[in-house]
């Protein structure tokens, strides 16, 4: 039986969200969703994302969550490309894409009042899926990459073998086994967390959703409902870290057996901390839409092996190759290619050619760049696209915002090249300050010259109000180099 929902105040049993599950279905395929179809969602956490994912399942189709921090070109590109038969989209957001929405699209309203309102009232009025079984699908992330359109990422169902893989992939990436009592606040558009919600509700007996993170309230509700699985990010961290002691003591948080976390870097300052005060359950997994998940890092291998992303997970292959696709010996940085059997093949929407660059030999790559060491540890470096080459020197950005997410009142980072003169390319960072810091560039620049190689500390430090990010969740640096080389003859 799927687990029970708690959101806020709401509490829902896994049968009464059956119950909804099949009166959705039954909607969707009255309205022309066939077996292999595809339903848009843009919703921020709210407890009819656990209808729908369900509802989908269902109904056979692919569930396409749109960030909806995203505008009316943004939101216009993915309704038009997914082929989406019904959106559904809270009020709020309604009207900043209403323009782009087809005509062909039917759009339920879904209210903000999680008990009451013209969703519950038109839920309620659905009759039950009663048609031939369908085959179980999850969701359609769109990723873009570093460059170009997102491209739609829909996977084949799994054949029996890869579902029993998986489940034990599952649990080691993502601590989600039956019974698991289980939170996520992370959006549900970003894919990890909407994996994360699929396997909790399919094999949980328990699932808080938060609306939204906010430190402290995460502790009482790990407290509150002796949750044994978390999701959680690393800024996430950042912000759990730096409450106050007396804040952090006030919660008893003894059934936490494993945090999980996954879309971007954890720095290795932070994951210290994070073990040092919640023990050796903090997770880090390398992962990716096109992939799967490929490696975990284990909380008791964290401390000599600072920075990697793990060791492969399952059958999974890993190779490190340079551009000509020869692999490289440990210890050499090349692109990382991989492959995951617990998962089936995937096809980028309407992109073949695309999806066919991306592989060679049966292995898949999304552009990282990284190593291999003597142990089978993987080392992600950075981006290919994301390396600065700085007067003829490699430079990995992520090492640097590793330090700089960890001095204080910062709260994100992103650092780029930028044009220069002489060297062809410097660097730059973006910086993000939590609520009530002021930030100074000039001492931040101090403070890494003191930490890291002269030629590694930006020339130029931005104090801005976010980062923009993509559904993974991983920071644009597309965006935010565009913006640096508008005008330019060459860009990056």
């Amino acid at each position: 039986m799927t687990a029970t929902l708690v959101c806020a105040e709401l509490e829902r049993s896994g049968a009464e969200i059956d119950r909804r599950a099949a009166r959705l279905a039954g909607a969707l395929a009255r309205l022309g969703v066939e077996d292999g179809g595809t339903v848009a969602v843009m919703l921020k956490n709210h407890p009819a994302y656990v209808d729908i994912i369900q509802g989908c399942r269902i109904a056979g189709a692919y569930y396409c969550q749109i960030n909806w921090h995203f505008k009316r070109d943004e939101a216009g590109f993915i309704l038009n490309d997914c082929g989406a038969k019904v959106l559904f989209i809270q009020p709020e957001l309604l009207a900043a894409i209403a323009g782009a929405i087809p005509a062909e699209v039917q759009v339920i309203v879904v209210d903000p009042d999680h008990a009451a309102g013209a969703f519950e009232s038109w839920l309620a009025a659905q009759a039950p899926y009663a048609g031939a079984p369908r085959t179980p699908r999850g969701h359609m992330a769109y990723t873009s990459g570093t460059t170009g359109r997102p491209k739609g990422v829909r996977r084949l169902p799994p054949t029996a073998e890869q579902q029993a893989l998986a489940a034990q992939v599952v649990n080691e990436a993502l601590g989600i086994y039956p019974g698991v009592r289980s939170l996520v606040s992370a959006p549900l558009y970003h894919s990890a967390p909407s994996s994360f919600a699929q396997q909790s509700l399919l094999q949980g007996s328990l699932f808080v959703l938060e609306e939204k993170f906010d430190a402290e309230a995460t502790l009482a509700l790990i407290a509150r409902h002796r949750i044994d699985t978390v999701y959680l990010v690393p800024t996430m961290y950042v912000r759990l870290l730096r409450l106050p002691a007396e804040v952090r003591s006030r919660h008893d948080l003894s059934s936490l057996k494993f945090v999980a976390s996954t879309g971007s870097p954890c720095a290795p300052e932070v994951k210290r901390a994070m073990i040092e005060w919640l023990g050796p359950v903090i997770y880090e997994a390398y992962a990716s839409s096109e992939t799967g998940y490929i490696t975990v890092m284990r909380p008791q291998d964290a401390a000599r092996k600072p920075g990697s992303a793990g060791k492969a997970l399952g059958r999974a292959e890993i190779r490190i190759l340079d551009e000509a696709g020869r692999e490289l010996p440990s210890g050499e940085i090349g692109t990382i290619y991989a492959h995951q059997p617990a998962y089936s093949d995937f096809s980028y929407h309407g992109n073949d050619a695309a999806r066919r660059a991306i592989e060679r030999e049966g292995l898949v790559s999304v552009g990282d760049m990284g190593y291999m060491d003597a142990e089978g540890f993987l080392y992600v470096c950075d981006r290919a696209a994301d390396m600065v080459i700085s007067g003829g020197v490699n430079i990995y950005p992520a090492e640097i915002e590793h330090v700089l997410i960890t001095l204080p009142g910062i709260i994100d980072c992103a650092v780029v090249g930028i044009p220069d003169e002489e060297f062809g390319e410097a660097l730059a960072a973006q910086v993000v300050a939590e609520a009530g810091a002021a930030l100074d560039a000039e001492a931040i620049r101090k403070t890494l010259s003191e930490r890291i190689a002269g030629y590694k500390v930006p020339r130029r430090i931005d104090i801005v109000a976010a980062l923009p990010r993509d559904d993974n969740g991983k920071v644009q640096k597309r965006r935010i180099r565009d913006a640096y080389w508008a005008g330019r003859s060459r860009r990056i």
